[in-house]
């Protein structure tokens, strides 16, 4: 049977991380589905039939579907999972969000955070925070999977000729309501999707002194803003600028660590990332274990002289 794909979206544009979830499902079944839901997602509908590989989308437009609530989505996507051996999303919070309700409702186990399909029913993933990779087979009719994005590279989004298929959207509980949302607005790369990433770490001592070193590093870089989780917690950046197992989990081609010391939960979200380089002061820090390039020097000596060398 054939794989169904939920698109990662915004009702504007289609999110990257949509191309890593269906390569992952190609290697589940050479027939592969999209479903968008939203409100007014025509430009995500015409995105998506142009995917490398995709066979149909199938879209699904009313206004409950413009704010990706989980329980009005989980709705679409039961009203069409019979009709297919694997149901994958990217494992991002939207994803996170819809599939452990899909998975209740069809009452199988669902499959977290996927980074290798070995067959149609059985599939690798990453547990005690990415330092053993688990091997898991499901014998359930439909496969329900988050899919993490950086063990898959992304197909194509461009070449394909999909079929468009508009379809009625099915009655959901209605049992939540979108209330607000506050986004940090900023003109950097998203960092998911970000080549080039700065990170800063607890080490940096404020928010201020995390303003007046790695923003201008990642300016420099044209890279975006990451951070560890006790940055976050100290209050130094906004929570959406965490990486690691409890944050974002990140790939990009360049990944700087300063003041990270690089605690099992944070490596766990970048260790994949293509070239690693770290600054901490501290020779024995873990985040050297991981790095291709590393400094032990004091970060508000280093930095400075990073950012006075790069053109």
């Amino acid at each position: 049977m054939a794989a169904l794909v939920i698109a990662e979206h915004d009702n504007q544009s289609l999110k990257l991380a949509t191309l890593n979830a269906v390569a992952a499902a190609l290697q589940c079944s050479p027939e592969v589905d999209v479903l968008v839901a939203g409100s007014g997602a025509d430009a995500v509908v015409a995105a998506a039939s142009q995917i490398a590989g995709v066979r149909k989308v199938i879209q699904i437009d009313a206004p409950s579907l413009a704010d990706q609530l989980a329980e009005p989505l989980a709705a679409q996507i039961l009203s069409i999972a019979s009709g297919y051996s694997h149901v994958l999303a990217p494992a991002t919070a939207n994803g996170k969000n819809v599939l452990p309700r899909v998975a209740a409702k069809l009452d199988v186990a669902q499959l977290s955070d996927i980074t290798k399909v070995i067959s149609v029913d059985t599939f690798e993933r990453p547990i005690y925070a990415g330092n053993a990779i688990a091997t898991v087979q499901s014998s359930d009719p439909i496969k329900v999977i988050t899919v993490r994005t950086t063990g898959f590279d992304p197909v194509a989004a461009t070449g394909g000729a999909a079929v468009i298929e508009k379809s009625a959207a099915a009655d959901s509980a209605g049992k939540s309501a979108f209330v607000g949302r506050e986004l940090t607005k900023s003109d950097r790369p998203e960092l998911t999707a970000a080549k080039i990433i700065v990170s800063g770490g607890r080490g940096l001592g404020s928010g201020e002194k995390y303003q007046e070193l790695i923003a201008p590093l990642a300016d420099k870089l044209g890279a975006a803003l990451g951070a560890s989780r006790a940055a976050v917690d100290a209050g130094y950046v906004p929570n959406d600028y965490q990486v690691g197992q409890t944050g974002k989990i990140v790939a990009p081609q360049l990944y700087v660590a300063v003041g990270i010391s690089g605690a099992i939960q944070h490596l766990a979200g970048m260790k994949d990332s293509k070239v690693i380089v770290a600054i901490n002061k501290d020779p024995e820090a873990p985040i050297f274990s991981v790095a291709d390039y590393g400094l032990v020097a004091d970060l508000n000596t280093a930095v400075p002289e990073l950012i006075n060398l790069l053109p």
